[in-house]
């Protein structure tokens, strides 16, 4: 089984980047650097530059596309229930129990673990959707 439509897994990877910047930035941005305790600073001395995590972050989105595109394959995955559904479990087993643990182990508030975790599973079903209906 092979994935049919690498277009769709670039479109897939460029939506879970704009949902994150909408999410992060506009939408959402101040009550997460709040639950982070970032503030200004803290956020000016970040390693990373804006467009270096920005192209890394590119990168890891084009492989979590790509693995979910193949999820979709191997699964059999052809209607948007179908895509909701692939994304939903992917999100519960793997994203949501990994993001519980900074709340579990490195004290963050539980907030942030919804605030994250519902991006997390507006951006698969997103992705899920766009591989489906392009595939």
């Amino acid at each position: 089984m092979n994935i049919s439509n690498y277009w769709a897994v670039l479109g897939a990877a460029v939506a879970y980047l704009i949902i994150g910047a909408v999410w992060y930035g506009p939408a959402f941005g101040k009550r997460w650097r709040k639950l982070q305790g970032l503030n200004d600073e803290a956020m000016r001395s970040m390693p990373l530059t804006a467009g270096q995590a920005m192209g890394i972050g590119f990168v890891t989105a084009l492989v979590m596309a790509f693995v979910l595109a193949h999820f979709s394959v191997v699964w059999g995955v052809l209607t948007i229930g179908d895509a909701l559904v692939l994304a939903f479990w992917i999100w519960l087993g793997f994203i949501l129990v990994t993001q519980a643990g900074a709340w579990l182990w490195e004290g963050k508030p539980f907030a942030l673990v919804v605030l994250n975790g519902a991006a997390s599973l507006i951006s698969l079903a997103v992705m899920s959707l766009i591989l489906v209906l392009f595939q």
